[in-house]
């Protein structure tokens, strides 16, 4: 027989190849914060275990704050998780590609500045003590523990801290240094905060700060300082970021939803939608501290209503206690075309 009617002869005995393997669909991509990404690994592990929900694909990466709103103002990412709100030139960079978004808050985090458990000498740490120790001013010079308090010995000491692609980092020397580039720049310095975690863990002189989670989840490994703030010291704590007491290292967490892809996407719909309903159960989970119930309700209106924008204008809202930083991020819902 002739080769091509053989081919045509077992044509009609081939398996037919399902519509999926075909052209699968893309997966959903989130990158961003270290900080916010255990609260999505937990949502994405949640939300797979739901019946046709395990068919949706999604590839979740841990680059920093700033890395993740590069790529999500160039189109590039649905989906950004932001320890702090957008800034002015990163709203500038989505609206040059025409990139409108939703602001959705998810949580709260307490930047938590933590020492080896074998330091004996540090219990709290004052801001004016901070500053000294991480402004730019410090670079080269402020190497031993009794340079930042004069109780404490004449020991080395080895810093650990989020790098410049950090949310945290901006956040942190905007709080303590008055500007969220002022930071000395001689000390171990990473996005994925479980390398701060081994660099404090394994180092009985090291300091270094990160957030909440990762303290939560190694607390056998670390021991946290008290922030001695406006309004007294206060322990990074559920309690203490709720109570408003932990300043000024208490802050809002976030996710940002590109608002074109949410509305043509259905299945990046359905898992923001789920991920905002399940806010206060995830978010506990992941080891941060979760809003208010009454507030997850008027984040999903934001969603609902498709309210795009920042409510923050491009800065960072340090000197705001979370509730006034929530308020704010929920303020534009309450605007007359959104009642």
């Amino acid at each position: 027989m002739h080769p091509l009617l053989r081919l045509a002869w077992l044509a009609p005995m081939l398996p037919l190849l399902p519509e999926a393997a075909l052209a699968a669909p893309d997966p959903v991509r989130i990158g961003g914060s270290s900080t916010v990404f255990p609260v999505l690994q937990a949502a994405i592990a949640a939300y797979q275990k739901g019946g046709a929900n395990r068919q949706v694909r999604f590839e979740l990466k841990e680059t920093g704050t700033s890395a993740g709103f590069r790529q999500f103002c160039s189109g590039q990412l649905p989906l950004a998780n932001a320890s702090r709100p957008i800034n002015a030139k990163e709203l500038k960079a989505c609206a040059a590609k025409g990139v409108t978004f939703l602001e959705l808050p998810i949580g709260f985090d307490a930047i938590t500045v933590v020492v080896n458990p074998a330091n004996t000498w540090a219990s709290s740490i004052t801001i004016r003590e901070l500053a000294r120790l991480w402004n730019q001013r410090a670079t080269g010079s402020v190497k031993t523990w009794s340079q930042v308090n004069l109780d404490w010995p004449n020991r080395p000491i080895r810093l650990c801290g989020p790098g410049k692609d950090s949310g945290t980092y901006d956040y942190f020397n905007k709080a303590i240094n008055g500007d969220e580039r002022n930071s000395r720049s001689d000390y171990f310095a990473s996005e994925d905060d479980n390398e701060l975690v081994a660099c404090v863990a394994n180092n009985p002189n090291a300091l270094g700060y990160f957030g909440f989670a990762y303290y939560q989840s190694n607390a056998k490994r670390l021991k946290p300082l008290s922030v001695v703030g406006k309004k007294g010291a206060a322990m990074p704590s559920l309690a203490s970021v709720q109570k408003e007491t932990y300043l000024p290292l208490s802050r809002p967490l976030f996710v940002y939803v590109n608002d074109k892809a949410l509305r043509q996407r259905p299945e990046l719909q359905k898992f923001v939608t789920y991920t905002v309903k399940n806010g206060l159960k995830l978010v506990k989970q992941a080891g941060y501290i979760p809003m208010p119930t009454r507030t997850y309700l008027l984040v999903e209106s934001k969603l609902y209503r498709h309210v795009t924008g920042t409510a923050f204008g491009g800065k960072l809202p340090v000197g705001l206690t979370t509730g006034q930083a929530l308020q704010r991020s929920l303020e534009s819902i309450k605007k007359p075309e959104f009642r």
